[in-house]
């Protein structure tokens, strides 16, 4: 299944970026969960990423929410498992964030 947003970056080539670009913040169930460091202006989201798929989903502090922006070669149930792991991690996510965002001068 590909599933894709417009401007989301997911499978875009962004393989070629460098680790140390992409700060790892989680690994749950094979999910990698991080950060691309270029992306300074964008509310708070994060992306996720296991073989061949990849997601980014916003986080709605206020709400204690969470939207998918997007997702490539991820079934429903890729879905539903990864909203999850988010929901249960939320508010460490929140303050890995501030934390990455306070260390990039942001």
């Amino acid at each position: 299944m590909k599933d894709e947003a417009p401007g989301c970056g997911c499978d875009r080539g962004l393989l070629l970026i460098e680790e140390g670009e992409m700060p790892t913040i989680l690994f749950v169930m094979g999910w990698r969960f991080f950060f691309y460091s270029n992306e300074g202006n964008e509310p708070i989201h994060i992306h996720c990423r296991k073989g061949e798929m990849e997601g980014k989903y916003w986080l709605d502090r206020e709400n204690f929410a969470i939207e998918e922006a997007c997702c490539y070669n991820m079934s429903k149930r890729d879905k539903r498992e990864v909203k999850k792991i988010v929901f249960e991690y939320f508010e460490f996510i929140e303050s890995e964030w501030e934390r990455f965002q306070r260390e990039a001068g942001r």
